[in-house]
């Protein structure tokens, strides 16, 4: 038996103003027409159209400035950032993950101080000696984030710190198969990381980030 679904003139009126924006009847950051003049387009009074408002600000659509009106603050609904990332293709994470690390990297060579410096050394050293495999994934994402602490940018470091659930058990999955995660190779590609934020050679910082998670996900592939 089919069920019907009712559902709320505020659902309802949302629905349409979300197609609209949808639709691009209203460019990015332009401000919606009053509860006066959407009532009547909505065929809904001044109260379904204000609770209509507050459900796509809910969602993130829309943004009300107190005294200027109502706005629009994205395209479409806003998703759920973890819903996002497990959905996401993992080789999808390690390419936004890159963007993420190589601006930290270049960041920080040009902002890093001692103590980032012995954050990184001691990080580095326990992925040297982390022992099996769950050990050094954490180990190396120790590293990592203390390469991004040491950008002194708390944005990026909320990023990272997002990524990393999502992408530990595709790489303790990856270590498995191949079982090399103790080549000495990859260990000195984590240290010239260092070496180049040290010596303050940005450039060379991001470039070396960014080659070395080109190689995971090339690995991961």
């Amino acid at each position: 038996m089919v069920q019907i679904v009712r559902t709320s003139l505020a659902e309802q009126a949302a629905d349409m103003l979300l197609e609209r924006v949808r639709a691009g009847e209203w460019a990015l950051g332009s401000k919606l027409p009053g509860e006066h003049t959407l009532g009547p387009q909505l065929g809904v009074g001044r109260s379904t159209v204000r609770e209509a408002i507050r459900r796509l600000a809910g969602q993130g659509v829309l943004t009300t400035r107190q005294g200027a009106g109502v706005f629009v603050a994205a395209l479409d609904v806003v998703e759920d950032w973890e819903g996002l990332l497990r959905r996401a293709d993992i080789v999808e994470v390690i390419e936004a993950r890159t963007a993420i690390e190589a601006e930290a990297a270049f960041l920080a060579a040009e902002r890093r101080t001692a103590a980032d410096l012995r954050a990184m050394r001691r990080t580095l050293s326990e992925r040297d000696t982390a022992s099996g495999i769950e050990a050094h994934v954490d180990a190396d994402a120790g590293f990592h984030r203390a390469v991004i602490v040491a950008a002194h940018n708390s944005v990026l470091l909320e990023m990272f710190d997002r990524f990393v659930p999502r992408i530990r058990e595709a790489m303790i999955a990856m270590l498995r198969i191949r079982g090399d995660y103790g080549d000495p190779r990859d260990q000195d590609a984590h240290a010239v990381i260092v070496t180049a934020i040290e010596a303050q050679d940005a450039a060379a910082a991001a470039s070396l980030a960014r080659e070395h998670l080109r190689s995971l996900r090339e690995a991961i592939r």
